[in-house]
């Protein structure tokens, strides 16, 4: 057998060895690009999520500093009740600020005040409805019903996740997979 069919056949088995390990390992690191999209974006959900609902807890118009209190003696007679408010749009801009990548188009979110111990929300909840949506709304949230101390604040978001794997599939038809629904909840207690 001479030198030149020898290197013929090393370079037929280069490419076979290529096909059997090459594509299989090229596919798995696009998967693995993908499901870290995924969490990427679960988490970027949850983080704006967590992040909207310290912000309707803690800040409004007035709330700056602590509530105070003009009797003596301190604090028997004290309402140490906070009277300011926030609107719902505030809240979706923390929300959007936090969620940097995320659609507000495609973004649903909702609202909700509840009563301390409680499993069902007040009816004064805003939502389920996109972040574009609640951006334009200048309503105060809480209702002064849900706004008083001790009360929790819910904040609820989903977001589908469609994945890019549909273009890598073998075959000359259109593929389109299902989307998954990417969804965080937060629970924030009013503390003043």
């Amino acid at each position: 057998m001479s030198m030149h069919t020898r290197q013929n056949r090393q370079k037929g088995s280069a490419m076979v060895e290529f096909a059997l390990v090459g594509i299989p390992t090229i596919f798995l690191l696009i998967c693995i690009f993908e499901i870290s999209r995924g969490m990427w974006m679960y988490e970027t959900v949850a983080h704006a999520v967590r992040d909207g609902a310290r912000y309707a807890s803690v800040h409004g118009l007035n709330c700056t500093a602590p509530p105070q209190c003009n009797c003596s003696p301190l604090p028997s007679c004290c309402n140490w009740s906070n009277s300011c408010v926030v609107s719902v749009a505030q809240i979706a801009a923390a929300i959007r600020d936090a969620g940097v990548g995320l659609d507000p188009n495609q973004f649903r979110v909702t609202l909700n005040s509840e009563p301390l111990n409680s499993t069902s929300p007040n009816s004064g909840g805003k939502g389920p409805s996109t972040l574009a949506t609640l951006l334009a709304d200048n309503s105060s949230f809480p209702p002064q019903a849900g706004s008083a101390l001790g009360n929790d604040i819910v904040v609820s978001g989903t977001y589908p996740f469609t994945s890019a794997l549909a273009m890598f599939w073998p075959g000359g038809g259109k593929v389109t997979f299902n989307a998954v629904t990417l969804a965080a909840t937060s629970r924030e207690r009013i503390e003043f």
